[in-house]
């Protein structure tokens, strides 16, 4: 019986992957597409003929476009855009693009996949518990880079809250010491470290490849969830389409955020006594218990014998 489970789920796993390799290296490339590329391989000026393509080009390419395409596959299509802009709200790593996250869940899918159908094998699972412990493990692993990029916009939209007052601050005494708001743009970009140096790094480099600075702004606002610089950038946006002087705004702004940082330190530390509840109550009182009562409740039950 053991053995008819096994071979069962061997055949099972052996149809899965292959579909899911055919599937995959289907995705994206049509008969005429394949055509082309490989018109391109042998008519391209100065192209290397195959025997002198590196192992990374002849091996690991097509498997990463092929993991790439599986990821694809199963991704619903919203599910795609959101990851644009999840990768936005991380900083745009460069490591990292669309086409590497696709990739981690197809590895993350065949992986899982692959250790769930061995675990529930040596567990002597039934076969409809092989097949269930096979798509749920394929699914957390398909979704485990997901995942992972949403903690790491969420951190970095954290660290852009964090640092953002004393940007305003600098940004804003730059203004009022006569530079320019580019020139202003660029101190902060490069004195300050982190990720809002970064994001108005991005906002200039925009700006000098020739985008308007109400693009420069709008984009700026779209690439981030924090309120205060979605409304910072507002107010610029406003104020270089109305002709309001910027110093103004960011006089304004500036003064705001430091409120608003006195008013979350202030929130911050009104929540203190009930996050020390729990540990005094579970951790400290019972050592303090033992210590104060055990010699007393040790000498009353010597004097009983």
């Amino acid at each position: 019986m053991v053995f008819a489970f096994v071979g069962l789920g061997a055949i099972f796993l052996a149809i899965c992957v292959g579909a899911i390799t055919l599937i995959s290296a289907g995705v994206g490339r049509t008969g005429v597409a394949k055509a082309l590329a490989s018109i391109d391989q042998v008519y391209a000026p100065g192209s290397s003929s195959p025997a002198e393509e590196s192992i990374r080009d002849r091996a690991v390419a097509p498997a990463a476009q092929r993991l790439a395409g599986l990821g694809r596959t199963f991704t619903p299509k919203g599910v795609t855009a959101k990851i644009q802009r999840w990768l936005d709200y991380a900083g745009n790593p460069p490591a990292w693009p669309p086409e590497r996250v696709m990739e981690m869940q197809g590895i993350g899918l065949l992986v899982f996949a692959v250790v769930g159908f061995l675990l529930a094998l040596g567990g002597g699972r039934s076969l409809f518990g092989l097949i269930l412990w096979t798509i749920v493990a394929g699914a957390a692993g398909f979704w485990l880079p997901i995942v992972l990029l949403y903690n790491a916009g969420l951190r970095r939209q954290m660290e852009i809250r964090l640092q953002l007052p004393d940007a305003m601050d600098l940004l804003t005494l730059s203004v009022e010491a006569g530079l320019g708001f580019e020139a202003a743009i660029a101190q902060v970009a490069s004195t300050m470290p982190g990720a809002v140096a970064r994001e108005f790094a991005r906002m200039l480099h925009e700006m000098q490849m020739g985008q308007r600075r109400a693009d420069a702004l709008r984009a700026l606002s779209e690439r981030t969830t924090v309120i205060e610089l979605r409304s910072i950038a507002t107010s610029l946006l406003q104020a270089t389409e109305l002709g309001i002087p910027i110093a103004d705004v960011l006089r304004e702004q500036s003064r705001e955020m430091r409120v608003k940082r006195r008013q979350n330190a202030e929130a911050a530390a009104a929540k203190v006594p009930v996050k020390v509840v729990f540990p005094l109550v579970f951790c400290l009182l019972p050592a303090l218990f033992v210590v104060v009562i055990g010699p007393g409740a040790i000498r009353i039950m010597e004097s009983f014998r």
